[in-house]
Formats: structure tokens, C-alpha cells, sequence
């Protein structure tokens, strides 16, 4: 397989380089805060780091906090959106959201301000609450539960019941949100009923190893390297994946696109799940977080990896910093 990273099939290398960048991202823990907006989130410690990375091909690499529990939060809008697209269809999807980036923070009501407008995409709150409106009439959240221990290869994933009632007491945003989506017929279920799905689904505890396991079926196009399962069609597997470069880490997703090059969604609970396509599913955890909502350990981990274990989406073996040099000169004496 040409696209492979065979920095990753040799693992005492890459555990090497994974270590490394873990001391240097660990220095940025300091810098960020947990999520004190949901009080349950406010009391975990946030000093954690671990990473799981499973290849393609090639053995796992689980290192720091990789098996601690910690809250889903955002990264369950990517099962959100696969449960949509397979079980309700694109064109259903994309009558009640775009997918185009909302340059606004993740939980902004900036965008539905507007008479005709509708949320910018599913991976932000409007959007995912839009798609839980959309799914609540034909699954239930055992049923979201089943699939996402499934897909995570994961049976103790469960729904942390203190975080989920701590996000439903301060959840007035959302619901305005959600209510605001009401009144443009967007969300035709009960409003109430459609909270409580989302809020559920964003309270599973999972592990770093459980998203990496997720990740890696994303990148092996919808097919579980595991039970050799397809969980969901190619071109959903391609959809979510443009969607998690495009939209997955709210308004910081086109410098993070830069700098990382990884289709990835985070979670303010710390997560972080990443998609190198044909190469590796990643799962990340370190709660502390940046002005953008994303994990600020975990970002600079991710992007202190992504070359050396060619993982960029857009790495090129062929291209060095010589070569761009001298391109450039060549441009300049045109």
C-alpha cells in the first residue's frame, strides 16, 4: 500500500518520536484550562496526556493516559453524522445542514441569526443538535451506545451520568440553540426529548484507545481492521473525513489544517480523534484546553508528529525545505 507510513511499521522508531513530542507538548499544559463552563468537566485533573496510535499496518503504540476515561463531548458528532448519512441519506442530511466552515466558536448562534439560514455544518452544536432532531425519530441512544461500542471496539464505554446531568443544568445555551431550531422548522421533534439525546451522546466515556479504534476504521474507508466489518459506506467514510479537515476543530480547523494536516474532531473533554487516511487511526487525551476549545497538549503533540511519521494528509516523500528554497529563487529571477 503506497500510502502507508513506514515510519509506523517500525515501532521502536516511532515510539521513539511519539515520546519525544510528548515531553514538548506536555510543557503546554499550563497554558490551557479545562472546560470549568460544565462543572463536572471543571473537576478533572488537567496534567493528563496519552495517545493511542493504531496503523494500518503495523503494531499499536499506546503511551501517557491512553486508557483513562474521560467524556466523549464533540467527537461523538462524527457518530452522530455517520448514524444521519447512513441511516437517513445525504439529501435528508443536507435539507437541515451545510457543511461548510462557521469561522465562529462551536457554540455560537451568530449563524441561525439570520431568517434563512440554517447551521454551517454538522460538526458544530447547531448542526449536531439539527442531526439529533433528525435521528431521535428513528433510533434510540442504547441503539448510538451499541454502535459506538462497537465501532470503538470498546464494550465498557458507558454514559457518564454525573457529566450528562451537570451539562443539562447548564445547558441554556443549547437550548436556545436548539429552540431557535425549532422555530425554523429545522428540528421538528420534541425540543426537550432532542437535548437530552445530544447531551447523552456527548457524556459516553471513552478512552484514547476507544477513538484511535474509530479512527482507524475512517481511515481503512468504513472497515473495521478488527471484525473486518464495514460500518459504514465509502462514501460516508470520505464525507466525514472531509468534514473533520474542513469543520472538525471549530473556528481554528484552517490553521490546524496548516500546521497538522490530520482530518481530526475534538472534544471539550479533551479528546481528540484523527484520521490519517490509509495510515493510522489516532486517539488523543489531555484535558487542558485552548482559546478555540481544543485540547492545547494534544494539538501541539498531533503536530509535532504528523511529518515525522508522515501522517500529514498532504505529505510528500519527494518534498524537502532544499527544494522550496530554490524554487522560490527560481521565481524570484523570472
Amino acid at each position: 500500500m503506497n500510502n502507508v507510513s513506514y515510519e509506523l511499521r517500525d515501532k521502536d522508531k516511532a515510539t521513539a518520536i511519539i515520546e519525544e513530542a510528548m515531553k514538548k507538548a506536555a510543557k503546554k499544559i499550563t497554558k490551557g484550562h479545562v472546560a470549568t463552563y460544565i462543572p463536572e468537566l471543571g473537576k478533572v485533573d488537567p496534567n493528563q496526556l496519552g495517545i493511542c496510535v493504531l496503523p494500518v499496518e503495523g503494531e499499536k503504540i499506546c503511551l501517557g493516559d491512553y486508557d483513562k476515561r474521560f467524556t466523549i463531548q464533540s467527537v461523538s458528532k462524527i457518530i452522530m453524522l455517520i448514524m444521519a448519512l447512513e441511516i437517513c441519506g445525504i439529501d435528508r442530511v443536507t435539507e437541515i445542514v451545510g457543511a461548510e466552515p462557521s469561522g465562529e466558536a462551536f457554540n455560537s448562534l451568530v449563524e441561525l441569526d439570520r431568517e434563512d439560514s440554517r447551521p454551517y455544518n454538522p460538526l458544530i452544536n447547531s448542526g449536531a443538535i439539527a442531526v439529533c432532531g433528525m435521528l431521535i425519530d428513528e433510533i434510540s441512544f442504547q441503539d448510538m451506545l451499541r454502535f459506538t461500542r462497537k465501532i470503538c471496539c470498546d464494550e465498557d464505554i458507558f454514559m457518564d451520568r454525573d457529566v450528562f446531568e451537570s451539562e443539562m443544568r447548564t445547558c441554556s445555551r443549547n437550548k436556545s440553540i436548539a429552540y431557535l431550531l425549532e422555530s425554523k422548522n429545522i428540528i421538528k421533534s420534541d425540543v426537550d426529548d432532542t437535548l437530552k439525546f445530544y447531551t447523552k451522546c456527548c457524556s459516553m466515556s471513552v478512552t484514547a484507545e476507544s477513538l484511535a479504534h474509530m479512527a482507524r476504521v475512517l481511515a481503512n474507508d468504513g472497515v473495521s481492521m478488527v471484525s473486518k466489518k464495514r460500518f459504514m459506506s465509502s462514501r460516508t467514510a470520505r464525507i466525514v473525513k472531509t468534514l473533520m479537515l474542513t469543520c472538525g476543530m471549530y473556528d481554528g480547523s484552517g490553521t490546524f489544517a496548516i500546521t497538522v494536516g490530520i482530518p481530526s474532531k475534538s472534544g471539550v473533554g479533551g479528546g481528540l480523534m484523527s484520521v490519517s487516511d490509509k495510515r493510522a487511526g489516532i486517539g488523543v487525551f489531555s484535558p487542558a484546553l485552548d482559546s478555540k476549545g481544543n485540547s492545547i497538549a494534544g494539538v501541539d503533540l498531533l503536530g509535532r508528529i504528523a511529518s515525522k511519521l508522515r501522517l500529514n494528509l498532504f505529505y510528500d516523500p519527494e518534498w524537502t525545505k532544499d527544494d522550496h528554497e530554490t524554487v522560490g529563487k527560481e521565481i524570484i529571477q523570472t
